[in-house]
């Protein structure tokens, strides 16, 4: 029998040596009767068995394993001890991660240091046993963010905001026309995006490019493509709760809306939109620069998403019920 070439023991197989080891099997016996080399088996007992009692305890032992696969990948920082005296010493003068870099670069061209390698000198576990640093950081987080974790803001900033849950129940059966749903297409490319409208019983959508992800900027881009069409034709819009969704209010004083809000993290409350922008995604993937896609091509993928027939509209095309909806409406 060919022995398994996978590298990591598992937790069940942890559970078999630990069973076979109490019974008294050799590691070599236990090797065997798993499946696993003989090296494998004796190097698992050595590292992960009690470092008091000689004794081998399955989930103890996955632990330890887990958090030295966690270690492993960790680089010790500022191993010189001129870089670490000096970024201590300015850190209590109050010079921030990115000074005390660009400072020592400056000054020692030869030998540089990463901000990014002093923020985890300062958050490393066996140094905060030394001396907690973090105290010396402008905003004297204990906890670090995730890098690329964006801040969450831990009560609503989008005033006189309403659930969802109170949105009018008819309005989830698509029977009526001007509920509409927005959402914003962005890229890391460029501070331009895109502001995209959907009105929930035909699919109409319409987008509008807008120079960056501002409250301003989107409020008014909604307000310009809804403020031709009459009241029966913009009743409602739901947003997610988004920044740029914050002038929410104006923007009902404008058209005379009513707006509600999906539940934070619930995008598929407004689930039409996004289907929406994954359609806008075929034609403009993520990394696209905004800011050089021209307004005519924007009026080229709306014309062709809004003449595209789909199956939920009875193969009709948004187009054609939207303006069906708009000849009742005079």
């Amino acid at each position: 029998m060919h022995k398994q070439t996978y590298k990591h023991l598992s937790s069940e197989e942890r559970d078999h040596i630990a069973i076979l080891r109490a019974q008294g099997f050799k590691a070599s016996e236990i090797a065997r009767l798993i499946n696993r080399d003989n090296g494998t088996i004796s190097r698992e007992i050595r590292r992960n068995k009690s470092p008091v009692y000689d004794c081998y305890l399955p989930h103890k032992a996955d632990e330890r394993a887990k958090e030295r696969k966690c270690k492993s990948g960790q680089r010790p920082r500022l191993k010189n001890k001129e870089i670490m005296s000096y970024t201590i010493e300015k850190l209590k003068l109050g010079w921030s991660p990115e000074l005390i870099s660009g400072r020592w670069s400056k000054e020692h061209p030869n030998v540089s240091i990463s901000h990014e390698a002093i923020y985890q000198f300062i958050y490393n576990k066996e140094q905060r046993k030394q001396e907690d640093l973090t105290i010396y950081l402008p905003r004297s987080h204990r906890k670090r963010l995730r890098r690329g974790h964006s801040r969450k803001h831990s009560k609503s900033h989008i005033p006189e905001r309403i659930s969802i849950e109170k949105r009018p129940h008819y309005i989830a059966k698509r029977k009526q026309q001007g509920h509409w749903e927005t959402d914003t297409v962005v890229s890391r490319q460029s501070l331009a995006a895109l502001a995209v409208l959907l009105e929930r019983k035909s699919r109409i959508i319409h987008l509008k490019k807008i120079k960056q992800k501002s409250s301003n900027l989107f409020s008014r881009a909604i307000e310009e493509r809804l403020k031709s069409y009459s009241s029966s034709l913009k009743r409602t819009i739901t947003y997610d709760n988004g920044s740029e969704n914050v002038e929410h209010l104006k923007t009902n004083k404008k058209l005379g809306t009513k707006s509600y809000f999906c539940n934070p993290y619930h995008s598929w409350e407004k689930g039409a939109v996004e289907n929406a922008v994954g359609l806008i995604r075929r034609f403009l993937p993520k990394k696209t620069d905004f800011a050089t896609v021209s307004s005519h091509k924007i009026k080229y993928i709306e014309s062709l998403l809004n003449n595209r027939p789909r199956k939920c509209l009875n193969y009709k095309t948004p187009s054609e019920v939207f303006n069906s909806s708009v000849a009742l409406a005079r």
